[in-house]
C-alpha cells in the first residue's frame, strides 16, 4: 500500500505511536503550574504537522478533561486521530520542573493510566499509507504497551518499505538502571532505520563510553543513521556507510528545553521527507551533503522551540518560490498565537544569533 501511495504522487504520510500526556509546567511562582499537552510522541506529531506533513497519531486518549484537551489540540493541528483509540483509563501526568538554565526534569504519575494499556488489536491498526513510522519514549519500554508496540513495528520492519524512526527518550527514574535500559532500547534499535538520542540518554545508558563507540554499536544492531543531539553544541551524525560528522548548535535566548528534542526529531523527519529520503533504501544511500542540510534544519527547529514556554515548535510558512529541498531559514518559520478562539495567527520568531 505504501508503494502504491508513493506511485500516485501523494505526499508521504507519517505515523507516530506512543504516549500523549499532560505536562504540568512550573511557572514563576512556587506551586504554580500550567497544564500543556505533551509526551514525546505527541510533541513529534505536532511538530511534523506544523512543518506541513501529513501526520497520524496513534495514542490512547482518555475521555477525561485532560484527554479531551489532548484530542482537541491534536485536531486543531490537523493531526489524523482516526487510529487513536479511546481509553477508559485516566491521562498520564508529568510534572515538569526547571533548573536555573531552563533544563527540564520530570516526575511522572502513570500508574494505571491510558498510555500503557495498548492491546494487540489497537496496535495492529497502523494506517495503511504510513511511509514513515516514528516510535519511542516511555511507551516503547513500559509494559504492557512495549510488547504490543514492538510487535507492530516488527511487522512494518519485516515488510521493508516503511522507514522506521526511534527515539528512546530516556527517563532514568522510570527505567531504574542502565542495564535494564540498554536491553529495552537495543531491542527497539534492532528494528529502527533512524535512531535519534541525546547525549544525556547515551551517557546514562553506556556510562564512560564514547558516543562514537555507542553509535557504531547501534549501526551494528541495524540502524542506518544515528543522530546524537548535544544541547547547545548541536548534533553528531553517524551514517552506517560513511564518515561521521557534527553540526553546530545555534545561540538562542532559552526559556526552557521542554520539547526541544521532540522538535529536533520533527525537524529531522520533516527534512528527510522533503529530500525524498523516506524509505530504508534512500536513507541508506543518502548523500552526506544532504544529511548536513537535514540536520541543520533539525537544529534550527529545535533551537527556536527553546525560546518558547513548553513544547511549542514553529510552523513552516509557505515557500512557493523555493524548492522543497532548500534549507530552512529563520524567516521560513513562525510561531502561532493559539490563545484565542479564532484561527492561529503566525508570529515571527525571535532573532537567532548565528
Amino acid at each position: 500500500m505504501t508503494e502504491a501511495i508513493r506511485a500516485l504522487g501523494q505526499p508521504p504520510a507519517v505515523t507516530v505511536i506512543g504516549e500523549a500526556l499532560i505536562d504540568l509546567v512550573q511557572l514563576g511562582t512556587p506551586g504554580d503550574y500550567r497544564a500543556r499537552p505533551g509526551g514525546s510522541p505527541f510533541n513529534v506529531a505536532v511538530g511534523l504537522a506544523r512543518l506541513g506533513h501529513r501526520t497520524a497519531l496513534m495514542a490512547r486518549l482518555a475521555g477525561n478533561s485532560f484527554g479531551r484537551m489532548l484530542s482537541a489540540h491534536a485536531a486543531a493541528e490537523g493531526i489524523d486521530l482516526a487510529y487513536a483509540p479511546s481509553a477508559a483509563e485516566p491521562t498520564t501526568l508529568a510534572v515538569v520542573s526547571m533548573d536555573t538554565e531552563g533544563r527540564a526534569s520530570y516526575d511522572f504519575y502513570l500508574d494505571g493510566t491510558a498510555d500503557w494499556q495498548w492491546t494487540e488489536a489497537e496496535t495492529a491498526l497502523v494506517p495503511p499509507d504510513t511511509a514513515v513510522l516514528h516510535f519511542g519514549s516511555v511507551a516503547s519500554w513500559t509494559p504492557p504497551a512495549d510488547d504490543h508496540i514492538h510487535s507492530a513495528v516488527q511487522r512494518l520492519h519485516a515488510a521493508g518499505t516503511t522507514l522506521i524512526s526511534y527515539d528512546p527518550n530516556i527517563r532514568p527514574l522510570l527505567l531504574g538502571d542502565p542495564e535494564h535500559g540498554r536491553q529495552a532500547v537495543e531491542r527497539s534499535i534492532g528494528l529502527a532505520h533512524l535512531v535519534k538520542a541525546s547525549r544525556e540518554d547515551v551517557e546514562w545508558l553506556y556510562p564512560g563510553t564514547p558516543i562514537e563507540k555507542i553509535a557504531a554499536h547501534w549501526t551494528d544492531l541495524g540502524a542506518l543513521l544515528v543522530v546524537i543531539t548535544d544541547g547547545p553544541d548541536g548534533a553528531h551524525v553517524f551514517p552506517s556507510g560513511a564518515g561521521d560528522f557534527s553540526r553546530a548548535g545555534r545561540k538562542v535566548a532559552v526559556v526552557d528545553t521542554v520539547g526541544a528534542g521532540d522538535a529536533f526529531t520533527a525537524g529531522l523527519l520533516g527534512a528527510l521527507l522533503r529530500h525524498g529520503l523516506d524509505t530504508p533504501g534512500t536513507l541508506a544511500t543518502a548523500d552526506p551533503d544532504v544529511l548536513t542540510i537535514v540536520v541543520d534544519d533539525a537544529v534550527l527547529v529545535s533551537s527556536l522551540t527553546c525560546e518558547r514556554l513548553g513544547a511549542d515548535p514553529p510552523t513552516a510558512l509557505p515557500r512557493p518560490h523555493l524548492s522543497a529541498q532548500t534549507p530552512l531559514a529563520v524567516t521560513d518559520l513562525a510561531f502561532t498565537d493559539r490563545t484565542g478562539t479564532g484561527s492561529p495567527t503566525p508570529q515571527p520568531p525571535q532573532p537567532v544569533k548565528n
